[in-house]
């Protein structure tokens, strides 16, 4: 059977995988049974998808990630070296908490800096950035930006990775992408560009 994805040939990867065209593995990677992985996404060194995890299209694992059951990521997430997922909120050694991974969520657009630690139980919006090293306690809106431990709201960020700055009308626009936003309270969403005569 053709194989549609590319993996090194030091990866490994267990039965009864989904993986989808275009994406690459590379090496010493652990692809566990039962995962989903998306078309184009890209898997560092030393990485490991434990089972029943399921990634987007397009998610980038740097080197040295381990994500485990518990997680999801939508489309074109970004995981920066070394950052870390938990999924048991109070683990012991001689305790099997295996029925009781919390869920973590990740949205689309997110990139999640070096060295940063989400714990478990927390969803991170779509487009949001944790800056390396945060460490990430509670549910994180769609395009704020947060640093520290624990993390900290500072502030707000574009589709394109740009801080916001808003204006007293309470808009903002990216200064790469020149797409416009609004902020009402902790809640900040990308103005819809009006069509001209449906175009």
């Amino acid at each position: 059977m053709e194989q549609y994805f590319f993996a090194h040939p030091t990866a490994v990867i267990d039965e009864d995988c989904v993986i989808g065209k275009g994406t690459k593995i590379w090496h010493f990677s652990h692809i566990m049974s039962n995962c989903v992985l998306g078309e184009s996404c890209n898997l560092g060194q030393n990485v490991v998808i434990s089972p029943g995890v399921v990634l987007g299209r397009n998610v980038k694992v740097q080197n040295n990630v381990s994500i485990y059951t518990g997680v999801t990521c939508d489309d074109d997430v970004f995981l920066g070296p070394s950052m870390v997922f938990t999924n048991v909120i109070n683990p012991r050694s001689a305790i099997n908490r295996k029925n009781e991974y919390a869920k973590t969520h990740v949205g689309k657009g997110a990139s999640i800096g070096a060295n940063a630690t989400i714990v478990c139980g927390h969803n991170i919006g779509k487009y949001a950035f944790i800056g390396a090293g945060a460490v990430v306690t509670k549910d994180i809106p769609p395009y704020s930006l947060w640093v520290g431990n624990p993390a900290k709201l500072m502030g707000w960020i574009s589709e394109y990775g740009h801080r916001l700055k808003f204006d007293k009308d309470n808009i903002a626009i990216c200064p790469e992408s020149k797409e416009k936003y609004k902020i009402e309270g902790n809640n900040v969403s990308k103005i819809k560009q009006e069509t001209v005569n449906g175009h």
